[in-house]
């Protein structure tokens, strides 16, 4: 038997990358296109070595490296392959015939998660994202509306803005980083963990983990 959350569920707040589509990051995506490696920086960031902002600057200076002139459209085609989570359509469709609101705040780039949110119909989103050139090429900096490790700041607006109680919120997420979506007295579930330290990291903080690659199973616990 599934155990129930705390009130009944009318938002559901989602990250975007390994809960609504199967990449572990969207960023990683973009290395992985251009033959690069932050791990170092990476590493760098999650122990508060580096702000968000230094953070995009230095992968934007990696690409780079690699080809000097990068268009937009050099990065839509770099996600080009990316598919989504098994049962997210389906998901998604049951939450808002159901008038439950549905939101993706994620650290990752716009001009991906903008796809998912319009693919998906969600009523709203926010991500990270870059600076174009007027003839669309990318410049070295980035723009910081998500911070990795501040994603709570959205969700207490977003409660704030649509008259939510916190007990009716529902947040879910993969990482370590995601519990910080998860406010004083929100939900949250840790979906399918990135890496074995944010599996850890759920455990400890005593929220609900699903291990499975299905979104469906978070159902039972929207709908109880």
């Amino acid at each position: 038997m599934v155990d129930s959350m705390a009130a009944n569920i009318k938002c559901v707040i989602f990250d975007c990358d390994g809960v609504l589509v199967d990449s572990v990051s969207s960023w990683r995506t973009l290395h992985t296109h251009f033959g690069t490696d932050n791990n170092n920086l990476l590493e760098k960031f999650i122990a508060g070595e580096i702000t968000d902002h230094e953070f995009m600057r230095l992968d934007i200076q990696m690409w780079k490296k690699v080809q000097p002139n990068i268009h937009q459209n050099d990065l839509f085609r770099a996600y080009s392959g990316i598919k989504l989570i098994p049962g997210t359509r389906e998901v998604i469709s049951e939450l808002i015939t159901n008038g439950i609101y549905v939101a993706i705040v994620s650290a990752g780039v716009d001009i991906f998660v903008s796809t998912i949110a319009g693919t998906l119909k969600v009523d709203d989103w926010i991500a990270n994202g870059f600076k174009f050139d007027d003839e669309g090429y990318l410049l070295d900096e980035g723009i910081v509306r998500v911070s990795g490790q501040g994603k709570g700041i959205i969700v207490n607006k977003l409660i704030e803005m649509k008259k939510f109680k916190p007990e009716e919120v529902l947040c879910i997420g993969d990482s370590d980083i995601d519990l910080s979506m998860h406010v004083e007295g929100t939900n949250f579930i840790g979906f399918n963990p990135s890496r074995d330290n944010s599996r850890d990291a759920f455990k400890n903080a005593g929220v609900k983990i699903i291990e499975e690659k299905d979104l469906r199973k978070i159902l039972p616990y929207v709908f109880n």
